[in-house]
């Protein structure tokens, strides 16, 4: 079982930047489990949730259309965290963000999910 702890969601001005961090951990003791995939969804409000940027082992990256060219995925594996750095915030990127990993590559969406952390975008 893996553990995720999202964090750096708070109110930002159109066309401000932020970075939202995610850590992996292992919640059961004496468990290793190899993340392949790490992902960022989002959810707005009334909306469903939707893929943001994907990372597998390797570096191979995805992104959804309206965030290409403003959002970058990486990951520091030595700290077990993935980052999502946004720039150019709009409007329209206010939602909950969830970090989201799993074994298998590719695997979109993965089996666990972080709690979320909110990010708001205000004109």
């Amino acid at each position: 079982q893996v553990q995720l702890v999202e964090s750096g969601g708070r109110l930002v001005q159109a066309g401000g930047s932020l970075r939202l961090s995610c850590v992996a951990s292992e919640s059961i003791l004496g468990t290793q489990t190899v993340i392949n995939t790490m992902a960022w969804y989002r959810q707005a409000p009334g909306k469903q949730r939707e893929l943001v940027a994907a990372v597998t082992s390797g570096g191979p990256t995805k992104y959804a259309e309206a965030v290409k060219g403003r959002f970058t995925i990486s990951s520091d594996n030595a700290k077990n965290t993935v980052f999502l750095q946004m720039n150019s915030l709009k409007p329209e990127d206010t939602a909950v963000y969830y970090c989201n990993a799993d074994p298998r590559p590719w695997a979109t969406p993965g089996d666990y999910w972080g709690q979320g952390t909110q990010v708001i975008v205000s004109s």
